[in-house]
């Protein structure tokens, strides 16, 4: 017997509540925390009835971990644009700190979600933050590999150095999902603080020996 595919409406329609289920976790977790939510709650957030959920997501913990993948992925984004544009690659410094300013305000709810879970989530959302930030280390060693000064270096310390720049990353980008609308001194304040501290980093390459 040959399998009947889905439609492509029907496809269409699986993804749009899909969507919905992940739009209405993110909108419930920034109140309520997403370890205190339930299922019931997301589904009537979402539009639909609980037996529904469970076509897209086993679980609340597979749930959360789909909305830590999402949330990264603004972030992988992020390098590998910046990989292809020569002239963010000759400023990396500089292009970072405003480009992480500006991808936290334009995610600010994916950036809240992953600060506020990972110190106090459930224990597979947490362990799932981690490896993402892992995985955010070894993509950015890749490009810091291709700085001056670095390139004889070993790749245990390259990725040595992309920790310190995530690391900063991380609290920048939390000050920035606190920060108040309508504060341009306040953004300015955190993306000069962020461009310094990158720099100061940098500042100890060429002293490095592997």
């Amino acid at each position: 017997m040959v399998a009947v595919s889905e439609s492509p409406s029907r496809q269409e329609q699986k993804g749009r509540t899909r969507e919905a289920i992940l739009n209405a976790a993110l909108e419930l977790s920034g109140t309520h925390g997403f370890a205190q939510i339930s299922l019931r709650q997301v589904s009537r957030q979402a539009g639909i009835v609980p037996t529904a959920f469970y076509r897209h997501f086993e679980s609340m913990d597979e749930l959360g971990l789909a909305l830590v993948e999402r949330s990264f992925l603004t972030l992988r984004t992020m390098i590998r644009e910046a990989q292809r544009d020569p002239q963010v690659f000759e400023n990396i410094i500089d292009a970072s700190a405003e480009v992480l300013v500006r991808v936290v305000k334009q995610n600010r709810m994916h950036f809240a979600f992953v600060a506020r879970e990972r110190a106090s989530g459930s224990a597979a959302v947490r362990e799932a933050i981690q490896r993402e930030l892992e995985l955010f280390i070894s993509e950015l060693a890749v490009v810091l590999a291709r700085l001056p000064n670095i390139e004889t270096w070993s790749s245990e310390d390259v990725k040595l150095a992309s920790g310190l720049f995530v690391r900063n990353m991380v609290y920048r980008a939390e000050q920035v999902v606190q920060m108040p609308e309508g504060r341009p001194d306040r953004e300015e304040e955190i993306t000069r603080k962020a461009r310094r501290e990158m720099r100061l980093i940098v500042l100890g390459f060429e002293k490095w020996q592997s």
